[in-house]
């Protein structure tokens, strides 16, 4: 969706929320804050940093095939590489063209409408129009690895096989694709060339930019007053979705703890023509919201380097401690 740097936004190409289920779990929530503190500073007794609650987190989403529907889960691990729930990793699959450049609904909007669920071992994939496809998670080490590009930089992925190549073919009807699954054991997307500019060490596998992306209910209400055809969060494909602050508070937090997960800005999230994309129907808009936001949420002149005209909109993370967290977790600042 929506990286640093005029090469990096180069590569990227750039030029109703479900009800607040947190509230079932904000109990549990509020009897781990002490707990949290207190375990945070054991584990970081050097650090004399106090917490400060800015938000819950009220959503959390995985996308596992990279610009098709999210999942939305109650709770999730969070690795090195992103979210986590049981089988289904964010973004470890990618839909590729046969010469292994990435398939987005940048280019093929209709993606937004492949649904994922996960039974046992298998992904089951669902589209208008298809029967659905029923994939293994752990591919036979036999199926080809294909060289990819993901906004011009190279990785490796395990061909998922001729059923679900021919499956997104007949769905998308507009070239052959196949695709690809992320396996643990590769070389994931270095941070350092997705962003040059930057003093950054982490890898992801087929995200844009980074592991994590957070962004809360208040900017995108504050959005929605704006606008004459609401959007959804959807249409943002955030990772944490966090509810008790102001709008656009998130583009303040540096460092964050939720749940026993740390994790560190990045950068603002520059927003492109995959917001338009309208996440029920698969019709591209190519106009909105990326022109509201543009009025009212460019970067400072100071930064138009890195973000040139395009408008911000969520923050992305790296994870500097691996855990777990949930929907009711606070979300704590870290700061001096």
């Amino acid at each position: 969706m929506g990286a640093a740097g005029s090469s990096a936004l180069a590569r990227l190409g750039l030029p109703a929320p479900p009800g607040p289920r947190w509230l079932g779990v904000a109990a549990l929530g509020l009897a781990a804050v002490a707990l949290g503190a207190v375990a945070w500073r054991r584990a970081r007794p050097g650090r004399r940093r106090r917490l400060q609650q800015v938000g819950t987190v009220s959503e959390l989403w995985i996308y596992p095939v990279k610009s098709c529907k999210g999942v939305s889960v109650d709770a999730a691990e969070c690795t090195a590489l992103g979210l986590r729930s049981g089988h289904l990793r964010d973004r470890f699959w990618l839909v590729i063209k046969e010469d292994g450049h990435m398939v987005t609904g940048r280019q093929e909007p209709r993606l937004v409408l492949v649904s994922i669920t996960s039974e046992d071992d298998r992904l089951i994939l669902r589209a208008p129009g298809v029967d659905q496809l029923v994939l293994p998670t752990k591919l036979h080490s036999s199926n080809k690895l294909h060289d990819c590009r993901v906004f011009g930089l190279d990785i490796q992925g395990r061909d998922c096989g001729d059923e679900a190549a021919q499956w997104f073919t007949n769905f998308l009807k507009t070239d052959a694709f196949r695709l690809v699954q992320f396996e643990k054991n590769m070389k994931g997307r270095a941070a350092n060339e997705i962003f040059p500019s930057l003093d950054q060490n982490y890898q992801v596998a087929y995200p844009d930019c980074s592991p994590v992306m957070i962004l809360s209910e208040a900017s995108l209400a504050d959005l929605n007053t704006r606008v004459e055809k609401k959007v959804k969060i959807n249409n943002f494909r955030p990772n944490i979705v966090v509810t008790g602050c102001n709008a656009f508070e998130e583009d303040t937090w540096d460092e964050l703890l939720i749940g026993n997960v740390e994790m560190k800005k990045i950068l603002a999230c520059p927003r492109c023509i995959m917001t338009t994309v309208d996440p029920d129907t698969g019709v591209v808009d190519r106009k909105e919201p990326l022109e509201t936001l543009k009025s009212y949420r460019l970067c400072d002149p100071s930064e138009k380097s890195i973000y040139k005209s395009s408008p911000l909109f969520g923050i992305y993370y790296s994870v500097e401690k691996i855990g777990s967290l949930r929907v009711g977790d606070p979300v704590y600042q870290m700061v001096q």
